[in-house]
């Protein structure tokens, strides 16, 4: 998805109608990301693909366009990955929601330690679109993300 997309669709989420957001929805988005956060972390790459939709499709850093089996294989790579360590904090910035779709603006940190080097630290910006689902939980089904 380009940026131009992703605008049009940030502005229509915006002129939606207000009532149709409740703050239920907007909690179980945060829920959501942070219990990602937390199975990412503590290493559980049974439950690490749980957040996406399998209609995902996402742009990382100038990389061309993947999806939903894309990112899980990268994820449980990196999990079970002997030789670094892997961890994610999250500073959610905004949570915008509008009927069964939401925007969520956000900042990912990730650290990344290896035996015998310093440990180093990126922060990536980004925008998760979310969906919710047919059981009401709620995936993402389009993210970018970009270096600062």
């Amino acid at each position: 998805m380009s940026v131009r997309p992703a605008l049009a669709l940030i502005a229509a989420l915006a002129a939606a109608t207000p009532a149709a957001a409740t703050p239920d929805a907007e909690q179980q988005i945060r829920t959501a990301l942070k219990t990602w956060t937390e199975d990412f972390n503590a290493r559980r790459p049974e439950r690490i693909c749980d957040l996406f939709a399998p209609e995902l499709r996402y742009d990382y850093r100038g990389f061309m366009e993947r999806g939903y089996q894309d990112i899980c294989t990268l994820l449980k790579r990196s999990l079970t990955d002997p030789a670094r360590r892997f961890r994610y904090a999250l500073d959610i910035k905004e949570v915008l929601v509008a009927r069964d779709l939401a925007v969520v603006r956000l900042v990912w940190i990730l650290k990344v330690t290896r035996e015998g080097a310093a440990e180093a630290t990126s922060e990536e910006p980004g925008m998760d679109v979310f969906r919710r689902q047919s059981d009401g939980t709620w995936k993402i089904i389009r993210y970018i993300a970009y270096e600062e």
